[in-house]
């Protein structure tokens, strides 16, 4: 999220916007990343079991995470237009999981939604937290195509560095104590 931790809400649903999937485009990314014969061969893909060509795993991920891409840079620009500081989205730790429950086809329209299902203080690196979040993608039969549990950090707004941390890092800073500090970790 590009809100600072503190202004996160849990169990926020926020809607990413929908894609169609067309033949083309699944074709394209199958060939490219995951050449897979019901990713790029209509005429095999018919004969699978799978009855058609279906997009690729990755390529449902791709777009439901460039779209929750967007909506980050959306939500720092709204912040921004109503002159507001937006806050810090730091890197992802990991998936926790991942599955795919639906092939999507080409013409299904999916609508992906985001949601914080919880969060709390990194015992690692002071100053972040951590969100837990759930994606899913789901396609015009409102059947769920593709569900994520992911983990990443966003900047505490309010973090004061303690006091012990401030010195280690004003120490780290000096020259012959930074480097004796440096080769004892």
């Amino acid at each position: 999220m590009t809100r600072w931790y503190e202004d996160i809400i849990i169990d926020e649903v926020i809607d990413l916007g929908a894609h169609t999937f067309s033949q083309e485009e699944i074709i394209r990314f199958g060939r490219l990343y995951d050449p897979q014969y019901f990713h790029v061969d209509p005429d095999l893909a018919q004969h699978s079991h799978f009855g058609g060509i279906i997009a690729s795993g990755w390529h449902t991920v791709c777009v439901g995470h460039g779209k929750m891409v967007d909506a980050l840079y959306a939500e720092e620009q709204r912040l921004r237009a109503l002159g507001k500081e937006p806050g810090v989205s730091g890197p992802s730790p990991g998936v926790n999981s991942m599955e795919f429950k639906v092939p999507v086809r080409a013409g299904d329209t999916v609508r992906y939604t985001l949601c914080v299902t919880g969060k709390r203080e990194s015992n690692s690196l002071p100053g972040w937290g951590l969100l837990f979040n759930t994606i899913e993608a789901r396609n015009q039969r409102d059947e769920l195509v593709y569900r994520a549990e992911l983990v990443g950090f966003s900047k505490l707004r309010d973090y004061k560095m303690p006091i012990k941390l401030r010195l280690l890092l004003a120490l780290t800073r000096v020259p012959v104590l930074g480097k004796a500090i440096r080769a004892g970790t």
